[in-house]
C-alpha cells in the first residue's frame, strides 16, 4: 500500500465514527416520577440546573398540589388553600413560581419560600396567575386589573409591576424570563394578539411566520425564544429566534407545534401532531424537530404527550401516559 493510500485508510477511520454519530439521534433514559401517596397522576412543568422538578400531582383526596421533586422523592408543598395548585417554574436555589386556587376558589400567583407558597397579590382586578421565574427570584405572568383587564406582570423586590400590552384589550401574559429580567409573552394588540419582549421597561411586538398571529412562551439567557406563531396557510408552527427573526421550526407531522421551553444552547422541546393527528412532545435539536417517543426505549410502556421544560444537561420532563392511557404521569428524560 502506498503512502497516499494509508493516509486516505487513516483519514477514513478518523472520519467515519463522526459521521455515525452525526446520523444517529441522541436518545433518553425515562424516569417515571410517580404519584403522592394516594394519588393517581402526575405532571413535570420546569426543571431547574440541578435536576430538581416542579409541577403538579393528585393528592389522596382528589386535589391537585404543588411538588417538588429532588434526590428521587416526590415531595407534597400544598396549595394556597384550593383544590388546584401548579407549579409552573423552578429556579437554581429550588424556589418555584406558580398558581394556586385559595379557599374562595380564586387563582391565584405565588412563589416560594422556605417550601412554602407564598401568596404574591394581584395588580387590583382580585386574581393573578404566575408562569415562570429566574434566578434572581423574579417572578412572571398575568393579572386582573381594576379596568384593563388581564394584563402581564413582572414580580421583583416584593412589587408586582403592569407591564402594559400592546395596545389591545383582552387575556395578555408574562410567560418566560431570563436572568437578565428580559421577560417575554403574549399580548393582545389592536390587531389581534402577538409575542412580545419586555426589556428595561418598553415592550416590543414579535412578527409571525407569515400568518396572523404569535405568542411567545420562553427566553434563554442568551435572548433566544420559542413559542408559536401562524404560518401563512394558517397552521400554528413552533419557532425560535434568529438574529431576532422568527425561524419555523415545522412539526412532526400534521399542522401544529408549539415550542413551551428552550435551554441556553438552543434545544426547543414542546408539543406537535404526529402522522395520526395525535399530540406528541418533541425536541428540536438546532437541526430537525423530533418525537420524543421515537427516542426512547420502545417496549417502555410510555406515550409522551407533552415535553415542558428542558436544562442546560438537556433533561427533558413532561407528562405521558402508561398502560395505554390509564395512568397520567410526569417524566423525566436523561440524554444517554
Amino acid at each position: 500500500m502506498n503512502a497516499a493510500l494509508r493516509r486516505l485508510r487513516l483519514l477514513l477511520v478518523l472520519l467515519l465514527p463522526a459521521a455515525a454519530s452525526l446520523c444517529t439521534a441522541q436518545t433518553y433514559k425515562i424516569t417515571d416520577l410517580g404519584d403522592l401517596p394516594g394519588g393517581n397522576f402526575s405532571q413535570a412543568q420546569a426543571i431547574n440546573v440541578s435536576g430538581q422538578i416542579t409541577g403538579m400531582a393528585g393528592d389522596s383526596n382528589g386535589n391537585g398540589v404543588v411538588v417538588l421533586y429532588s434526590k428521587g422523592k416526590m415531595t407534597d408543598l400544598g396549595s394556597l388553600g384550593g383544590g388546584k395548585a401548579i407549579g409552573n417554574g423552578i429556579n437554581k436555589s429550588a424556589q418555584i413560581a406558580g398558581y394556586s386556587t385559595n379557599s374562595a376558589g380564586t387563582y391565584r400567583a405565588f412563589v416560594t419560600v422556605d417550601g412554602k407558597l407564598v401568596d404574591i397579590g394581584d395588580l387590583g382586578g382580585g386574581s393573578s396567575v404566575a408562569y415562570g421565574l429566574n434566578d434572581s427570584g423574579q417572578v412572571v405572568g398575568a393579572s386582573y386589573t381594576t379596568n384593563e383587564g388581564v394584563v402581564p406582570f413582572l414580580y421583583r423586590d416584593g412589587e408586582m409591576i403592569n407591564l402594559g400590552t400592546l395596545g389591545g384589550q383582552g387575556w395578555s401574559s408574562g410567560n418566560g424570563i431570563n436572568n437578565a429580567g428580559v421577560v417575554v409573552g403574549t399580548s393582545w394588540a389592536t390587531n389581534g394578539f402577538f409575542g412580545f419582549v419586555w426589556k428595561n421597561g418598553k415592550m416590543k411586538q414579535l412578527g409571525t411566520l407569515g400568518g396572523a398571529f404569535s405568542q411567545a412562551y420562553a427566553i434563554n439567557d442568551k435572548g433566544q425564544i420559542t413559542g408559536d406563531a401562524y404560518t401563512a396557510n394558517g397552521d400554528v408552527h413552533a419557532f425560535i429566534t434568529t438574529g431576532g427573526k422568527l425561524k419555523d421550526l415545522g412539526v412532526i407531522a400534521g399542522t401544529i407545534s408549539w415550542g413551551f421551553a428552550i435551554n441556553n444552547s438552543g434545544i426547543v422541546v414542546g408539543q406537535s401532531t404526529t402522522e395520526s393527528g395525535i399530540y406528541h412532545a418533541f425536541v428540536y435539536n438546532g437541526q430537525k424537530m423530533l418525537d420524543l417517543n421515537k427516542l426512547i426505549p420502545p417496549d417502555s410502556g410510555w406515550e409522551l404527550d407533552v415535553a415542558n421544560g428542558i436544562n442546560d444537561a438537556g433533561r427533558i420532563v413532561g407528562y405521558g401516559t402508561r398502560n395505554n392511557g390509564v395512568n397520567l404521569h410526569a417524566f423525566l428524560l436523561t440524554p444517554q
